[in-house]
């Protein structure tokens, strides 16, 4: 039986009289000023102090916390490697011992030779907080390129330094952000940037004008050339990218986060004599472009356009520049695709689950390459005229192993494989299908120990959904899953409409008016979960990050009575204001304009932050964000916890978890992303009945 804790005592949060009328609406906003940065905000820095405490002292009351957080660090405690990529006969890839902050970048001279170390983001910040987010080789090797960011944030610094002396270069560019690192040659590079934001601004101002530039090595970057703008229209996002061969910079241009885009291409050969001079290949914003790569005058591409699940067309910059077919589109949405020497290979989702298939460059099907079951296929890594390629493959219960595939036999060979702290064979991962409200068919994995699934008895389960911008959830390591898992629980992952699991129409199901289908997809699969005695009426929670954490807000509003728990994270949880913060305003492609009155509707109904049911008896809730968050602003987070905590939601907690120096997940050091993750499991634990500490294997 779960034992209970103490209630918390909440901070008491000030209130304003701050309101909006929208669309004949009076809408209050009583909490308004937690918007503030917390950097220069010292009402909002004492908030968070006080939330912190008191989230604090009732975490450390959890049973089994500190266990289950050794119990992450162990399972995490195993070699990780990244894809080799292969410049100038140079091999490249990023390595982490287990427990390190950052992964280290390394470098052979040839494919058997000893790794040498080239970067080491570990010694760049006592906190482990400044991490390496990118990085890019010449085209011979000689040089790298890499992006630093630092506390979270998206911006980012980009620097050089030479591979064979291992010393730094002069070069140091700032204001980057939403980038490639796309080599000119061997001695500059294209990279996207916006205006340097007023003082004090840089981490909540809009971003608008982003524009592409090129840096020639050795020079300043106020002698940099602009390559490409609209000034016109500064609400375009554009970055470069340079095909393998260096003829071609193909600038894509974007308006929101939905895939239309444009496209120009630039002849790099004649730039010399004629600069930077675009030609339009696609204009309209109509559809989905995605460079594969190219080979002299001829391209590549992936789109949906007149193909929902994509196909690959190329065009003859030289000829007529015309589309011409090269893979017709099929059942299954094309996930990725690369030139890898005289062979076209594209990685397919199927169900949400890889599978591979080798065409020639004019599109004939020639293999399909064998993957090891339910699980995700890492990007190729390779290019036109190479021999080799490497990918990855990876499950909930297999961390990712690197293969190494010769491009003639095709065959593939183990190239790295993770030394374990656990044994895969021990848990079980299936998929089902369950209906949603309107009778759509959703597809779910499960994660189970084999003797729990054998048994048939319901037990604690964690439902994750996310559900937006085109973007598939797919099977995927982490410790953190497995350590729910491996203490007894189920752990499910919901491929909800929203996503790119079944290309545009799936996509479109989930978003602008249609939003609500996602919150149905989710909620139907916490009933599925119970009618099918994967859980108990009082055993299930849920989670999501981001838009996922508008999910969790969303659903909680519409069905508190369904979930024992929950932990929404770095949520967009103000639905009527998102679109006025840095990169916010891109996501109106999803969500709508919150200005416009039929997508205000859609909006207000469910905004997680203005349909809380106060005095209606709520799952505990544990909200999750980091104060200096500059992606999905924390001030999301601090109004919609703080009216939680005001609305008298019954005898759980609604808790807020506030990271330091730290932003929207990315770059968030293993120490940190351990406590973290050991917080929120013990916390859900807690309160759906699974028992801590797990068993170690």
């Amino acid at each position: 039986m779960m034992t209970p804790l103490p209630a918390p005592a909440y901070p008491e949060t000030a209130t304003t009289q701050t309101t909006d009328v929208l669309h004949g609406e009076t809408i209050a906003d009583p909490y308004r000023w937690l918007e503030n940065d917390v950097r220069n905000d010292a009402e909002v820095a004492q908030w968070v102090e006080q939330q912190n405490a008191v989230t604090q002292a009732y975490l450390q009351q959890l049973p089994g916390r500190a266990e289950l957080a050794a119990r992450i660090a162990e399972l995490t405690d195993f070699q990780r490697v990244s894809t080799p990529v292969k410049r100038g006969g140079r091999y490249f890839q990023t390595m982490n011992s287990g427990l390190q902050n950052q992964s280290p970048l390394y470098v052979r001279d040839s494919l058997t030779a000893e790794p040498r170390l080239l970067l080491d983001p570990n010694a760049w910040a006592d906190d482990g907080a400044t991490a390496l987010a990118d990085w890019s080789a010449s085209p011979d090797g000689g040089k790298l390129l890499y992006a630093v960011q630092d506390g979270g944030t998206d911006w980012r610094i980009i620097r050089a330094l030479d591979v064979t002396t291992g010393q730094p270069l002069q070069d140091e560019i700032r204001w980057a952000k939403f980038t490639g690192l796309a080599w000119v040659g061997n001695d500059g590079f294209l990279y996207s940037r916006f205006p340097e934001p007023e003082a004090g601004q840089d981490f909540q101002a809009l971003n608008y004008n982003q524009a592409v530039y090129y840096h020639r090595l050795g020079t300043p970057q106020s002698e940099d050339q602009l390559v490409y703008s609209t000034p016109d229209h500064p609400k375009q996002g554009h970055t470069a990218s340079v095909t393998s061969d260096g003829k071609w910079a193909i600038v894509t241009s974007s308006l929101g986060t939905d895939a239309r885009y444009e496209v120009h291409a630039i002849d790099l050969s004649a730039r010399e004599a004629k600069g930077w001079q675009p030609v339009p290949l696609v204009t309209g914003f109509e559809n989905s472009w995605s460079l594969v790569d190219g080979v002299g005058d001829r391209l590549w591409f992936v789109t949906n356009q007149d193909a929902p699940m994509y196909r690959v067309v190329a065009v003859n910059m030289a000829g007529d520049r015309q589309w011409q077919p090269v893979v017709a589109q099929r059942d299954s949405v094309i996930e990725s695709a690369a030139l890898v020497g005289d062979r076209l290979i594209l990685s397919y989702l199927e169900d949400a689950k890889s599978a591979a298939t080798v065409f020639d460059r004019q599109g004939t099907e020639q293999a399909r390459l064998p993957l090891p079951g339910i699980g995700s296929m890492g990007g190729i890594s390779g290019e036109p005229g190479d021999d080799e390629a490497f990918y990855s493959f990876s499950s909930f219960n297999q961390p990712a192993a690197i293969s190494r595939l010769a491009v003639g036999s095709l065959e593939s060979t183990p190239f790295f494989q993770p030394r374990l702290t656990f044994d895969p064979a021990n848990f079980v991962v299936e998929q089902r299908f369950y209906q949603s409200k309107d009778g759509t068919r959703v597809p779910m994995f499960v994660m189970r120990r084999k003797d729990v699934a054998a048994a048939g008895q319901p037990v604690p389960t964690l439902l994750y959904g996310y559900g937006g911008f085109d973007i598939s959830l797919t099977p995927g390591f982490a410790a953190s899953r497995l350590a729910w898992v491996e203490a007894g629980g189920a752990w499910a992952l919901a491929n909800i409409r929203g996503g790119g699991e079944y290309g545009k129409a799936w996509h479109d199901g989930g978003r602008l008016a249609n939003k609500q289908n996602v919150f149905d997809d989710f909620i139907a699969a916490g009933e599925f979960l119970k009618a099918e005695g994967v859980t108990s009426q009082e055993g299930l929670a849920i989670q999501g990050g981001s838009n996922g954490g508008l999910l969790v807000g969303a659903v909680v509003n519409q069905r508190p009575d369904l979930f024992a728990a929950g932990n929404a994270a770095v949520g967009v949880m103000d639905m009527l204001r998102f679109d006025r913060w840095t990169a916010g305003r891109y996501w109106v492609d999803d969500y709508g304009y919150p200005d416009r009155a039929d997508d205000f509707r859609t909006l207000r109904a469910y905004s997680p932050l203005h349909n809380v049911k106060a005095g209606t008896p709520y799952p505990a809730l544990l909200v999750t964000t980091a104060d200096t968050d500059d992606r999905v602003v924390p001030g999301h987070s601090f109004k919609y916890v703080s009216t939680l905590q005001a609305s008298d939601l019954g005898p759980r907690p609604q808790l807020i978890r506030i990271e330091t120096r730290a932003g929207h997940g990315a770059g968030k050091p293993t120490d940190k992303a351990i406590a973290e993750s050991a917080d929120i499991l013990a916390f859900l634990a807690h309160w759906t009945g699974l028992q801590l500490p797990p068993a170690t294997n």
